[in-house]
């Protein structure tokens, strides 16, 4: 076993220091690019010639990946510590900049997108790898306000709903959690408290959502208002000023997938839902009850408590799992670790959960995780490290298109959790070990695809119920009917899962954000019943696939692949690999 350890990662490639001399640098260089393009505003006819136009894509990919530096290395030191007021202060401060740069360079945009097509086809031809992200920009045409009313608006979400996520998350980082384990008393992280959700005791795994969500409930009012104001931000710029359909209609232009097709996925969700409610019952025999409650959802199939998983072997499993698939997927991996891009401490204060933080191309991503050695966080590893490998594999592309769209940047994440529970079961004689990690794989289908479909569908409503006057209490009765409907009568539903929408967020800070899990997990099932199918061969498809990052639509990728993102049979037939497991499970 390798000596990987748990550590906090290092942010010098992006910025060498927080102040002095590297941040000076850039802001000024930034500065001087920006005034430069200013300069260039008269030139911005319909006659502009091809060179020129290539010129100015050039200069703003410079003055975007300088942005991204200062951006998000304030983003990511604030993540270390939620408490950290040198870091809230340098995100502030250059999130206020780097909106004054935007602002300042707005002229651009709007002269692009009001440009007539056949001027526009003329200069793409000069776009370079940049095309898809400025072809993707002129279907906002319809919806782009005038340049003073746009610097408005960017200004006013610095202070507004930007500064309501950060309270949002300055809150809820906060939070300390107890709970009495084996007689004694343990002040917890959420991180380490959600760990006993998955407890062989049924009595811990009641206790820890108990506490998950009185703690919650203390701050629900806040909370609530808080989510009260960005629902109500989000339709007054995106429905009433910008004329959006529906507000979800604007994360599915921003995704390049259309409203009918988003509907679809959400259809077949709705309609598959009694493959999982028939896996909640059949458990429930199986952990030994007559019927599970929500509190037993992630109940293990075996009474023994899990054993700890240490972070080195943890590594080594994951990075083993990517080198059997693929020897170039390792090596990128690979380079998290050794460049020091990650972060996987469990401390109070740090931001909760898991994320990958692609930044620009040829810049390793940094991954963020809270390990805490129980066999399910293995699967997270290797699930962030997918999405750390998709944006490697896709470093050749320019700074505007080398990250994946929302909906497409699951695939490798989820396909790389399904290569180590591959590598895992084909590893094991024994029934009982076989039959938890096929159950462990349902487990995390259902909160990958079933779940997610519903927080958007709790979303829709939500966003219409606020915008009707309803309160609090409303919508937690809402969020009540949306479980009872997603479970029917597979398991008993107790009135603190009321509050678990505030609990959630992705819906605070990417509103309709989380379909895109459902919608990747249901591609890499499909993908990943090819690659069982077709063998070795697959491979290259899978990796073209990562390879294109975000510089074609989905529906080219997808289509390319020989996959129809329109066709409900399409998600049909991820719901069937998941029932296929569960059949497995039910004669084993």
């Amino acid at each position: 076993m390798t000596q990987y350890q748990s550590t906090r990662w290092s942010l010098s490639d992006l910025i060498t220091a927080s102040t002095g001399e590297p941040v000076e640098q850039l802001s000024s260089e930034l500065e001087t690019l920006t005034t430069t393009f200013e300069q260039r505003r008269p030139d911005l006819t319909a006659d502009l010639s091809g060179e020129s136009f290539a010129e100015l894509l050039a200069m703003l990919e410079q003055i975007e990946t300088i942005a991204n530096r200062l951006g998000a290395y304030g983003q990511l030191w604030f993540t270390e510590d939620t408490q950290n007021q040198a870091a809230l202060s340098f995100m502030g401060r250059m999130e206020q900049q780097l909106t004054e740069i935007g602002n300042r360079l707005l002229f651009f945009n709007i002269w692009w997108k009001e440009l007539a097509d056949e001027t526009a086809d003329r200069l793409l031809a000069y776009s370079g790898d940049s095309r898809y992200y400025l072809e993707k920009q002129r279907l906002f045409k319809a919806h782009t306000l005038a340049e003073s009313s746009e610097q408005i608006i960017n200004l006013k979400n610095v202070n507004g709903s930007n500064a309501l996520t950060t309270l949002y998350d300055m809150m809820t980082n906060k939070f300390v959690f107890n709970l009495t384990v084996a007689g004694e008393s343990k002040t917890l992280t959420r991180g380490e408290l959600t760990t006993f959700v998955r407890h062989a005791s049924p009595d811990m795994r009641a206790a820890a959502y108990q506490e998950l969500y009185r703690v919650y409930q203390q701050e629900a009012s806040v909370l609530a208002q808080i989510y009260t104001y960005r629902v109500r931000d989000w339709a007054t710029e995106n429905v009433n000023l910008r004329h959006f359909t529906s507000p979800i209609s604007v994360r599915n232009l921003d995704n390049d997938v259309p409203d009918t097709v988003v509907n679809t996925l959400l259809e077949v969700c709705q309609e598959q839902a009694p493959i999982f409610q028939r896996y909640f019952k059949l458990k429930a025999g199986w952990v030994g009850m007559a019927k599970l409650r929500r509190y037993d959802l992630y109940a293990p199939l075996s009474s023994e408590t899990s054993v700890k998983i240490p972070y080195a072997q943890a590594v080594d499993m994951t990075l083993d799992s990517f080198q059997k698939f693929s020897p170039e997927m390792a090596t990128l991996a690979q380079r998290v670790f050794a460049e020091q891009h990650i972060d996987a401490e469990v401390r109070l204060n740090k931001r909760s959960g898991a994320f990958c933080a692609s930044i620009l191309p040829k810049l390793t991503p940094w991954v963020l995780a809270n390990y805490n050695g129980e066999p399910r966080e293995v699967a997270t590893l290797a699930h962030e490290l997918g999405h750390a490998i998709h944006a490697m594999l896709a470093e050749k592309h320019s700074v505007f298109t080398f990250h994946s769209s929302l909906p497409m940047a699951e695939t490798a994440s989820v396909f790389s959790e399904m290569l180590l529970t591959d590598r895992l079961l084909a590893e094991t004689n024994d029934p009982q070990v076989r039959r938890t990690l096929l159950a462990t794989a349902v487990d995390d289908s259902y909160a990958t695809v079933l779940r997610q479909a519903y927080f958007v569908l709790f979303e829709r409503e939500a966003h219409r119920l606020i915008a009707e006057g309803q309160t609090m209490d409303d919508l937690n009765a809402h969020y009540m009917a949306n479980l009872k409907q997603q479970f029917g009568d597979s398991l008993e539903l107790s009135d603190d899962f009321q509050y678990e929408w505030i609990s959630i967020p992705h819906i605070y800070h990417s509103p309709f954000y989380c379909y895109a899990y459902s919608f990747g997990q249901l591609l890499a099932l499909s993908l990943y019943q090819q690659y069982k199918e077709i063998g070795v061969a697959f491979k290259p498809k899978l990796l073209k696939i990562l390879a294109y990052g975000g510089s074609a639509s989905p529906n080219h990728i997808l289509t390319e692949a020989g996959i129809n993102m329109a066709d409900p049979n399409f998600w049909r037939g991820g719901f069937k690999v998941i029932d296929g497991m569960i059949n497995e499970l039910a004669v084993s």
